[in-house]
Formats: structure tokens, sequence, C-alpha cells
């Protein structure tokens, strides 16, 4: 069974930092990619970042390039998103999901976790 976690949200200022944590089952992680994506009220789930399984390779949407790294740690079955320089557009629940292939499209991840909601004001 896949099961991602996500944990780490919360309020920030603007210009602030957060770092979010994506807990994955063993297959989840063995999976070829996890991702992180977003989704504001009304708006489209939105592609923010990748990181491959095999050579832990990453790629950013360009909007937060720059801005947020993604990282894992192995021995945890755990994927991170630090962000910093956060602005309210940055405000979103953020989902982490796995694919099998080098995708940015949601459609193409089909295991996901519950999300955790990030709102950055003042």
């Amino acid at each position: 069974q896949e099961q991602l976690v996500e944990s780490g949200g919360g309020l920030v200022q603007p210009g602030g930092s957060l770092r979010l944590s994506c807990a994955a089952s063993q297959r989840a992680f063995s999976r070829y990619a996890i991702a992180w994506f977003r989704q504001a009220p009304g708006k489209e789930r939105d592609f923010v970042a990748r990181i491959t399984r095999t050579t832990a390779s990453t790629y950013y949407a360009d909007s937060v390039k720059g801005r947020f790294t993604i990282s894992k740690d192995n021995a945890r079955n755990t994927v991170y998103l630090q962000m910093n320089t956060l602005g309210p557009e940055d405000t979103a629940v953020y989902y982490c999901a796995a694919t099998g292939i080098p995708a940015t499209q949601a459609t193409f991840y089909d295991a996901w976790g519950q999300g955790t909601q990030v709102t950055v004001s003042s």
C-alpha cells in the first residue's frame, strides 16, 4: 500500500521560511519520483518540485526556483520541501505525491497525501 503523510504546514509571515515533510511508505518511496504540488482556493493543483529516487535529481517550477529546495532522507523514507522567502502567493494546501514516470502533471501521480496548509500572511 502506498501512503504519504505531509506535515510542517502553518502560518508564516511574508519573507519567512517553512520546511514541509512527506513521510512515505516503503512502496511509495520506491517509485520513480516524489513531488510536491500545491493548490490555492479556486485554483488548479500546480506542480512545485520533484525529486527522483535513484539519482535524487531535482526539478522545480519556475515560480519557486531559487526559493524552494526539495530533498530526501532515504533512511527515513521522507521527502522535504524547504521553503524560503515566502510570499502571500505561496499560500495553498501542499500535497506530496508519487509517480512511476518523469512527469510534472498531477494526472500522472497516483498516490497522494492528505495535504498540509501553508498560509503566508502578516
